[in-house]
């Protein structure tokens, strides 16, 4: 009788968890990925039916005394752990991505706060200008709740299949779409958001580094001051210096100052600007244009601007195989419970900005956004140290957030290179892949100096990557029963995604073609 319990306590089977263990090099620091991202089928049969610790049942247990009892459960429990390896590729300790593998909840807030709040938040307001104020709180708030939704999915995905983690975006969209559609479905969209955003970022940074020293310097400036596109190469040389970090738990520690200045500069923003007069002959009737495709044009390159503001999905994946992951401990705990955390601040960082920017600005709103409003409207009302501070706080996390959008690039390039030279690459080598990016992006800033068109066309065209592939993943992977509503619900989402897609990013080219040559970041006096 007193054996009992403990037959009964060993008798509940353990229930397998879609999660791999993660093996760690004599470093501790490192550890592969499956090669090639899949199994053999004999194995997958044989994970479904056999398991290592399947002998110790209570049939096999009931003759062996107790000390014996506690000796198998010990093992029964070290088992588990290293019962579910997956096929190491070797190349995946080499790449930024998968280099290391010590990440955590704390991690994973600060990493998803940097990636979700940034510069596209200042220009929110310009969204409502256009959308008023009953379509522009509809569309943001549908838009938050459905990418929290997505990004649920993509966390629950990354170790949907047992024995194998899926350690980028498009990794997982090979295993729903195929290997090749899947490739020309995620890598475009991924890539372009990654060299897109750190374009916008060398702009607002570039140009915020020039009013910052304006406002500090005053009338004691020399009568030649930089111009806006040295200001461009300067922010970009900073950018490329801190880029040097090697991987991307490397950066938590800059992820974490983009977090703090973000959350910080987004509120002064919003609180400097409701605590001042608002201008005269403010108007909060949505922006009115000649001609009714010209109108809804504008509409729907406002709603990509609001589509842009939640970018980020391309980064969940990766920074999700940054943590360890084992039998018992999966990734996706710790993934989640950071990235709850991160958008609760989101969350309240955006709904302020665009509400209260369009409170104390409503029509007025500068192509620019925020801080050229503030520029614009209150250069002479605030004091210059606390603007300049808020222009600062703007610089550091437009230099910590290139940081993580260019990780997936240099972690492509990366790729490219080992693939061939089957060799990791040289300190030399990571550092001529992340100066090309950098100067590449500095460019295409030259060539494209406007962010409210650009915002609305990058929003336009990776929406996909945040509100469709997802449910089209989720369905394809994970096989919910046909017309049940999980089925209907995620093939709903998706595909509405992707008419959005399309609708904005027609609306961003009509408004880049007809607007933004004729539009600056910023109109200082």
């Amino acid at each position: 009788m007193e054996e009992r319990p403990e037959t009964e306590l060993i008798s509940i089977p353990a229930t397998p968890r879609a999660s791999t263990p993660e093996i760690l090099t004599p470093s501790g620091q490192r550890s592969p990925r499956g090669g090639g991202g899949h199994t053999s089928t004999g194995a997958s049969k044989d994970a479904k039916s056999w398991t290592p610790t399947s002998f110790i049942s209570p049939r096999f247990l009931s003759p062996i005394g107790t000390p014996m009892k506690r000796v198998l459960v010990n093992m029964k429990g070290y088992l588990e752990e290293v019962g579910h390896l997956t096929k190491l590729n070797p190349q995946d300790a080499w790449l930024p991505i998968t280099e290391s593998r010590n990440g955590n909840a704390h991690y994973a807030a600060f990493h998803n706060l940097n990636a979700g709040i940034g510069f596209q938040a200042l220009v929110l307001p310009v969204a409502f200008s256009f959308l008023g104020w009953s379509w522009g709180i509809i569309s943001l708030t549908i838009a938050y709740f459905w990418q929290l939704y997505t990004l649920w999915i993509l966390v629950q995905l990354h170790e949907a299949v047992p024995g194998k983690r899926y350690n980028r975006y498009v990794e997982l969209a090979q295993a729903a779409f195929g290997e090749r559609l899947g490739v020309w479905l995620a890598l475009f969209p991924t890539v372009y958001l990654s060299a897109g955003t750190a374009t916008a970022l060398i702009l607002v940074g570039g140009e915020t580094m020039k009013l910052f020293f304006q406002i500090v310097c005053g009338p004691l400036c020399s009568s030649n001051p930089l111009t806006t596109v040295e200001w461009y190469l300067v922010f970009t040389s900073l950018c490329i210096v801190l880029s040097q970090l090697p991987n991307l738990n490397s950066i938590a520690g800059l992820s974490l100052v983009g977090a703090v200045t973000a959350i910080t500069y987004a509120t002064m923003a919003w609180v400097l600007s409701v605590s001042q007069p608002r201008p005269p002959s403010i108007s909060y009737e949505p922006i009115s244009l000649p001609s009714y495709s010209a109108s809804l044009f504008s509409v729907l390159n406002a709603m990509g601007i609001i589509a842009f503001t939640f970018r980020g999905h391309n980064l969940v994946l990766e920074i999700q195989s940054t943590m360890p992951s084992t039998f018992k401990h999966p990734a996706h705990v710790p993934m989640w419970k950071g990235a709850k955390v991160a958008y609760f601040f989101i969350a309240l960082c955006l709904f302020p900005i665009a509400i209260g920017g369009f409170w104390a600005y409503g029509s007025l709103m500068p192509s620019g956004g925020m801080l050229s409003a503030l520029y614009a409207f209150h250069m002479h009302d605030i004091p210059r140290g606390l603007l300049a501070m808020t222009f600062l706080l703007v610089v550091f996390n437009c230099l910590s957030s290139f940081q993580i959008y260019s990780m997936p690039a240099f972690d492509s390039f990366e790729a490219g290179y080992t693939s061939r030279t089957n060799k990791p690459c040289s300190i030399w080598v990571r550092s001529g892949f992340r100066i090309f990016f950098g100067f590449v992006s500095f460019f295409i800033g030259v060539a494209l100096p406007f962010l409210s068109s650009l915002a609305g066309l990058l929003g336009g065209l990776t929406l996909p990557v945040t509100f469709a592939y997802p449910c089209f993943m989720w369905v394809l992977i994970k096989k919910p029963t046909k017309y049940s509503f999980n089925w209907y619900f995620n093939w709903i989402l998706g595909w509405l995604g992707v008419a959005f897609s399309l609708a904005f990013s027609i609306g961003g080219i009509w408004s880049m073609v007809n607007n933004g040559l004729k539009l600056r970041f910023f109109k200082p006096n």
